[in-house]
């Protein structure tokens, strides 16, 4: 009989700035953001502190006063791990932990850790060992203090090699072996991806946890795991889906994310393979979020990165049942509407009326709309199909719906 396993949460606090080009509520964005990250990781978030600066302190992030407070509560409450918003230097990260003797993680080691965590092929575990070790490589200074050579003793004297020296020659040895790795594999997959045959692509695109392999599950009637937590999904799924009479091909890719590290980006090149050569990108978004149009832009950024901004675009708004309006009392003359309080026809009626039927209101988890989405994208690969195969036009006659 198996035993019920208990999910042991490390007590975790958050640290962000508030700067110039970052205010408050962007801030608080992002650290509600982190502390979703940090609970998919294994952390429970017990506080946050945030501090406002021109610039991070180039020592400690942040600064003396409000690092003493910070140290202050570590040691008070026992906290096993801290959290920052932003990408730490090799210089920060030794003093931060001198200082607070605590577990130092900055965001992208985080998300690192959650992929680390979620990589279940030898190709993902491949990809994210790459990611971390380009992101440990100028962060050895210092790890080594106990031997100042790595030997001694006759025929040793001299030079020689510091153990510092010697660990980064194995880490670089160890990012080139990857690479090749990561080379070989690209090759192969290249290969599968030539001898799919004359099938349009699909690739389902978006936000981490905005649900799309949820929508694949739906549409392709498949097992792709899905689970409310950032990043269930790194290893790209490929199903063959029908609709009506006409065959294509369905990929659900890796989420992206604000910050997204650049290790990952480049590292995750080949996984992006899959959306560079689809015909047809499902941009799904979450929009019961409360910033899913910063999500929209962080997504259009990186399909920019991969040269994907121009590609056929179906807009795909999931989570439908979820989402709420903020209301005004009909006695309040003082609370000015903003988009927090607008209902779903309204936002309609705004930007996305300019996208057209290239725009579809959906929940996958209650197939709300399911059948709207399949005859749209129906139309669209077949759209593709005709136009690039002329001459199987008379395989797939047009389905009229009476």
């Amino acid at each position: 009989m198996l035993e019920r396993k208990e999910v042991v949460y490390e007590k975790t606090i958050l640290i962000g700035i508030i700067t110039k080009n970052q205010g408050e509520e962007k801030l608080n964005e992002f650290l509600d953001e982190l502390e979703f990250l940090t609970y998919t990781a294994g952390g429970e978030v017990v506080k946050r502190f945030t501090q406002k600066m021109d610039m991070p302190n180039s020592k400690t992030f942040i600064g003396t006063g409000k690092m003493e407070e910070v140290q202050a509560y570590v040691e008070e409450h026992e906290i096993g791990t801290v959290v920052f918003d932003d990408e730490l230097s090799p210089a920060q990260l030794r003093n931060i932990e001198r200082i607070l003797k605590a577990k130092i993680i900055d965001r992208t080691n985080l998300i690192l850790d959650i992929f680390a965590q979620r990589a279940q092929t030898s190709y993902a575990r491949t990809q994210v060992e790459l990611a971390q070790y380009q992101y440990l490589l100028p962060r050895l200074t210092g790890l080594w203090t106990h031997l100042e050579r790595q030997r001694g003793g006759i025929g040793m004297r001299g030079p020689g090699e510091t153990e510092i020296e010697t660990d980064r020659r194995i880490v670089r040895d160890r990012i080139s072996l990857l690479k090749k790795k990561l080379q070989t594999i690209d090759k192969q997959m290249a290969t599968q991806r030539g001898n799919r045959g004359q099938l349009v692509r699909v690739a389902l695109v978006g936000y981490t946890n905005v649900g799309k392999s949820t929508l694949m599950n739906a549409v392709a009637k498949s097992e792709v795991f899905a689970e409310n937590k950032l990043f269930a999904t790194l290893d790209t799924t490929v199903r063959k889906v029908v609709i009506g009479n006409l065959p294509f091909l369905l990929s659900d890719t890796v989420g992206f994310i604000r910050k997204l590290p650049t290790q990952l980006v480049e590292s995750f090149k080949s996984t992006l393979d899959e959306v560079r050569e689809a015909d047809l990108l499902l941009h799904v978004v979450d929009i019961s979020h409360p910033q899913f149009e910063d999500h929209i832009d962080s997504v259009n950024t990186i399909l920019n990165e991969i040269k994907c901004r121009d590609k056929a675009t179906i807009m795909v708004f999931n989570k439908i049942d979820a989402y709420t309006h903020a209301t005004i009392d009909e006695d309040d003359l003082i609370t000015e509407k903003t988009a927090a309080h607008y209902t779903l026809d309204e936002w309609k009626q705004t930007w996305m009326s300019r996208i057209g039927d290239n725009a579809l209101f959906i929940s996958a988890t209650q197939k709300e709309n399911i059948e709207e989405f399949r005859k749209r994208v129906y139309k669209s690969v077949r759209d593709i199909h005709v136009t690039r195969f002329p001459y199987n036009n008379f395989l797939y006659p047009e389905i009229v719906e009476e």
